[in-house]
């Protein structure tokens, strides 16, 4: 009998014996690729439930928002919500839309692009959706910023509340903006919210 994640009550933390390398790990995600999995620092997979018709609608609008920008700018690349990245606090995280300066993507070997990469987008975005907790999304964005991310936004559609994350600055809240202005790495960047 085969056991499928898929019959677990979701979100489910597994804390395995050994924690799973990146190949383990990219294999897992691959044979259960209908779920969110990220690995967390301490080795512990977190296996989220798949984001809802709405969140997925917003997450698409806004990352096709930052990438129409980032292919006219031309700086820089735009990954989606499936893109992983390997963390230097050696986590395995997957922001909702994320964006990388070419000089630093550049860098990474062609094997590393193709796998989680080694790297902290300069920019990400998290947008909470139902199945989420807000409590450890910004957990989650404090995290981001401590593992190299220049800005980090996180989107409540629900509150029509955007928190910007910054190095060095506590977080800055907007509510019910009808936009937001990129900064630092993504200046430029307008992100319409209506």
């Amino acid at each position: 009998m085969e056991f499928s994640l898929k019959l677990l009550p979701l979100p489910v933390r597994m804390r395995l014996f050994a924690p799973m390398n990146d190949e383990t790990l990219l294999r897992f995600c691959a044979a259960n690729d209908d779920l969110r999995i990220e690995r967390e620092a301490d080795g512990e997979i977190l296996v989220m439930a798949p984001t809802g018709s709405d969140g997925g609608a917003t997450e698409f609008e806004i990352g096709a928002q930052l990438f129409l920008w980032a292919r006219a700018d031309g700086r820089g690349k735009m990954f989606g919500p499936s893109s992983g990245f390997r963390l230097p606090d050696t986590s395995m995280k997957s922001p909702d839309a994320s964006w990388i300066s070419y000089p630093r993507w550049n860098r990474l070997t062609r094997r590393q692009q193709q796998g989680f990469a080694p790297i902290c987008p300069e920019f990400v975005i998290e947008v909470l959706s139902k199945s989420d907790s807000l409590l450890r999304l910004k957990a989650k964005m404090k995290m981001w910023i401590a593992n190299g991310a220049e800005l980090a936004w996180l989107i409540d559609p629900e509150r029509g509340m955007v928190v910007m994350y910054r190095q060095g600055q506590s977080p800055e809240v907007h509510y019910q903006p009808s936009s937001v202005n990129g900064s630092g790495p993504v200046t430029g960047f307008v992100l319409v919210l209506d």
